[in-house]
């Protein structure tokens, strides 16, 4: 039976690398996006306004596909908006797609804010004992994450299609002008560093650099979505995804800076948030590119400053448990040095950052 389907946010970080992961293994998708950035080589793009219901039903209105997979969300200025929005980019496909998703799946990503709460209250009320549990539920705020949760629910029971939710970290994949994307971020700084002889300083936390984490590559997500769409044991479920390994940041940056063949700066405690030391980076950022002939001269469209800094500034241990998958059947795993590096090597072969000397593993 012909597997298809459509894959909302197809040119971001999750998108690029799920589209990649189905075409490989025979699907045929359709990427849903504004039509901004290229998509993988064999995906059928769509463009269209995710917050424009008619347009969404002009471009998806005759498709057939009995799976669909949201991977993005728009950033607003507030909560509040955060909710109207993104809620709406749930129930505007859905409503355009959904007659034809009788009987298939819909997957919806959200992330770990399910738990922490979102960043204008992030981490204010009651954060649920580490590592995170499904079982834990919501945080009594607001957060956009629950509105889109309560659109897809909604649209399954109209429509008769199952549905799963994932919760990955911090995600770890290849992407340009994504705007949650520590791993080309931190790729973009510590080349930086590498041409000016400065050292690679930690912007984030005590709580962080001492403390436990994980995160989740994209590759990994990828197969974990793929395998919601047919597994009976993820059907109508919720799920935490992340790598499996758990690592401290002061054991992995001096890892990642030997990559780079860069020095690591020895960590005092000190919060050094990157937003506000790379303010003047665009400038140095488009010489570096012209100095190596780089398809991307404006580091806005590789960095995420703000959102690395909200990771890593993070005041308490964050990590996800994996229980329930390996019970419902998904017992993949993925090394994070290892994500990291495939990411570093993507990211040069691509001419998306300067050569790196060496490029030793960060193991």
């Amino acid at each position: 039976m012909q597997r298809t389907a459509l894959i909302v946010g197809v040119s971001g970080v999750i998108g690029n690398a799920l589209s990649e992961h189905l075409l490989g293994q025979g699907w045929t998708v359709y990427g849903l996006s504004r039509g901004r950035t290229p998509v993988a080589s064999g995906c059928i793009p769509i463009a269209a306004d995710l917050t424009r219901p008619d347009e969404l039903r002009a471009a998806l209105g005759e498709l057939q596909v009995k799976n669909v997979f949201f991977t993005a969300w728009s950033r607003q200025a507030n909560e509040k908006e955060n909710i109207r929005v993104n809620g709406a980019i749930v129930r505007n496909v859905l409503e355009a797609v959904g007659p034809a998703l009788s009987g298939g799946h819909v997957a919806l990503v959200t992330g770990l804010k399910h738990y922490l709460g979102p960043f204008e209250a992030y981490a204010t009320g009651a954060v649920p004992i580490t590592p995170f549990r499904e079982e834990q539920g919501r945080q009594p705020v607001d957060n956009f994450y629950y509105a889109q949760e309560d659109e897809l629910f909604a649209a399954a029971a109209r429509h008769g299609f199952g549905w799963s939710v994932h919760r990955p970290h911090t995600i770890i994949g290849y992407a340009v002008g994504n705007a949650m994307n520590m791993g080309v971020t931190l790729a973009a700084y510590a080349s930086l560093c590498r041409e000016h002889g400065e050292p690679f300083v930690f912007p984030g936390s005590a709580a962080q650099w001492d403390g436990l984490t994980d995160m989740t590559g994209a590759g990994l997500l990828a197969r974990h979505l793929a395998w919601s769409a047919e597994a009976p044991g993820a059907r109508d479920e919720d799920f935490n995804v992340v790598n499996g390994d758990v690592f401290r940041w002061k054991w992995l940056w001096p890892r990642l800076a030997d990559y780079f063949g860069i020095e690591a700066a020895p960590f005092d405690g000190t919060v050094r948030p990157l937003a506000e030391r790379m303010q003047g980076a665009a400038p140095q950022w488009a010489a570096l590119a012209q100095k190596y002939q780089l398809r991307e001269a404006s580091l806005d469209r590789l960095a995420s400053w703000w959102h690395t800094d909200a990771d890593l500034g993070r005041p308490m241990e964050v990590l996800a448990d994996m229980t329930k998958s390996r019970k419902a059947g998904f017992t993949d795993y993925q090394s994070t040095p290892d994500s990291f590096v495939e990411l570093f090597q993507r990211l040069e072969a691509e001419k998306l950052i300067p050569p790196v000397p060496g490029g030793a593993p960060a193991r």
